[in-house]
């Protein structure tokens, strides 16, 4: 009798500690900057569901990535770890290094505390997503596709040379019917998913009204249906973390045609943009050839600078290419609102209101023409800066805006303080603490600005490596009111954010802000670890040592894995040239100096 009365004492335990603890609903969109509303980004941006978010919560103006570029963000996002603390800058598997290896990932450590684990679309890159999600919906999928000839191609109306940039960075336009439409040596095009080996599919359009789901809409019907269930559950039910993850705006920019229509060309505004606003920066002398000189080859050249050449020759002049651009760009940020639209009516009119948080960001932003960059990849406001809206019944204050930098390392611990979670995220001494620091207080009192963590957010560069040497890399310090850079060749750039919002004028170089340059080079090496303090990092094996050919192929091989969107062609392989292609667009090496 006393073990049965124990059992009840326990359960009834149970259940109350369910009880107290909220639900999350975690949502994150790729390649998103400040392109929505209230965040200032663009004036003709139609985003009524991210405002509404909004609205009943707090939104981080100046809210930026650890890394910005998709593989590395996502690591250091899922993990609550720093590159430099983890070894993971680039694109190599991010489960494949150590630290990260050793230390749980967010929904694990949910997982851990009793949360049921559910996920679906795009959260952590390649694919790897057997740690932690007790249930997932789809996968991944870039798609849809215009293809051709046997191969995904770009949308027949994007113009060469930007066509030929590819299948993915150099695609946009509608989602819409491509009966009859031909390539100009007569393959017919059609649409095709983003998926790989059995997951790859045709798509068919007859009209906008009768047509296959994009990949967004088909995990925004997983999604909405899922917490529709849950909503009906028993108060006695554990809580749930939910993940969802939109492709949107990641390229390509193919969305449903009406969406385009929101949005037409010749009304469509550009970005101020300042004519040779990149000729006081140094990123082109890291990711260029040695002296800084314009680069005469694509493999020289770095993606952010060829995608913006290629746009403004593909067309008459940079304005109407970047009209192009930014029309479609707008049209997959609408697309994508209109999901989190639906999310947001499930939760508003169930009892999942009153105890669940939302969380809305991105993994990185884009850069729109500015400096004559159109990517992601840069230390400048455009690309590190992300939208962050949280939403947290009893917590967050309502309509709020906090403008302290903060940046995505925050909301891991931000997540265990708001949720109650117990226990170390580090699986053995081999794993690394949380790095960031919670962000409730700022939800408390998002105008007060007062919390535990540091005065500027912390962003890395991706360049392409085997090895990385924390101590050497290129980093951003976001202050409230400043911007510091440093290139790993010890090139500097300082802006005053209040004066010059647009970054337009490098102060680096006036010696009236020598001491704040030395109190910013001091702060930034108090965050680093010291030089030869290298976390361990993934290493690969040939196939055999004794063989080049051999030894080469074991690198495609293991290439291959860390990357499987350069199989260009979707047939499960990868050839030499379609890696080289890949590399050229994306993993630019370094340019090896001339011996003397």
């Amino acid at each position: 009798m006393r073990w049965a009365l124990g059992t009840i004492l326990l359960g009834c335990f149970v259940v109350s500690a369910h009880a107290e603890q909220p639900n999350v609903i975690f949502i994150i969109c790729d390649d998103l900057n400040d392109y929505i509303e209230g965040y200032g980004g663009h004036p003709q941006t139609q985003t009524p569901h991210m405002a509404r978010l909004a609205k009943s919560g707090v939104s981080f103006t100046q809210a930026h990535c650890n890394a910005p570029i998709c593989g590395p963000s996502r690591a250091s996002l899922f993990t609550g770890i720093y590159p430099h603390h983890s070894g993971c800058y680039g694109f190599t598997k991010w489960n494949t290094y150590e630290v990260l290896q050793n230390s749980r990932t967010l929904q694990e450590h949910f997982e851990a505390n009793g949360y049921r684990t559910i996920g679906t679309g795009k959260l952590m890159h390649h694919r790897v997503m057997e740690r932690g999600w007790q249930e997932y919906g789809h996968p991944a999928d870039y798609g849809p596709f215009a293809f051709a000839g046997g191969e995904k191609v770009a949308h027949p109306d994007v113009p060469a040379p930007f066509r030929e940039i590819g299948p993915v960075d150099g695609s946009f336009g509608p989602f819409e019917n491509l009966e009859g439409r031909k390539t100009a040596d007569g393959k017919v095009f059609s649409w095709r998913n983003g998926g790989w080996g059995k997951q790859a599919r045709n798509l068919r359009v007859e009209s906008q009204q009768d047509r296959d789901q994009t990949p967004d809409e088909i995990n925004g019907d997983w999604a909405v249906e899922r917490l529709a269930q849950l909503a009906e559950e028993s108060a006695s039910a554990p809580p749930f973390f939910m993940a969802i993850g939109f492709i949107r705006p990641h390229t390509p920019l193919i969305v449903p045609q009406r969406f385009f229509d929101r949005f037409p060309l010749e009304d469509v505004e550009l970005p101020e943009i300042r004519p040779g606003d990149v000729d006081d920066t140094y990123a082109r002398f890291i990711r260029g050839l040695p002296n800084g000189e314009e680069p005469s080859s694509p493999r020289t050249e770095d993606m952010g600078s060829r995608l913006y050449q290629s746009l403004t020759a593909s067309y008459s002049n940079a304005e109407l290419g970047l009209k192009h651009f930014i029309q479609a760009y707008l049209a997959s940020v609408a697309s994508v609102d209109e999901q989190i639209g639906r999310i947001l009516d499930v939760v508003d009119h169930s009892s999942l209101n009153e105890n669940t948080i939302i969380v809305f960001t991105s993994d990185h932003g884009w850069g729109m023409g500015e400096k004559n960059y159109l990517y992601k990849n840069s230390l400048w406001q455009e690309s590190t800066q992300i939208p962050l809206i949280i939403r947290s019944p009893g917590v967050s204050r309502r309509d709020k805006a906090c403008d302290h930098p903060v940046s995505l390392i925050d909301l891991f611990p931000t997540l265990v303080d708001l949720c109650g979670l117990e226990g170390s995220t580090m699986k053995s001494d081999k794993g690394h603490p949380l790095d960031g620091h919670s962000l409730k207080r700022l939800l408390q009192d998002p105008e007060l600005g007062e919390w535990d963590g540091p005065n500027a957010a912390l962003t890395a560069l991706y360049k392409w490596r085997m090895k990385y040497d924390p101590s050497e890399e290129s980093y951003s310090l976001r202050f409230k009111d400043w911007r510091y850079i440093r290139y790993e060749n010890g090139k500097e750039e300082l802006y005053d954010t209040v004066a010059d919002p647009f970054e337009w004028t490098n102060l680096a170089g006036e010696a009236r802000h020598s001491r704040r340059l030395t109190e910013f080079r001091r702060d930034l090496k108090s965050r680093l670890p010291e030089k030869g303090r290298i976390p361990p990092q993934p290493d690969w094996q040939p196939k055999d040592a004794n063989n080049p050919k051999a030894d080469a192929e074991g690198w495609k091989d293991k290439y291959f894995k860390d990357h499987p969107a350069a199989d260009a062609n979707g047939d499960g392989k990868l050839t030499w040239p379609e890696l080289k292609n890949y590399r050229e667009k994306h993993d630019p090496p370094p340019v090896k100096k001339k011996a003397k």
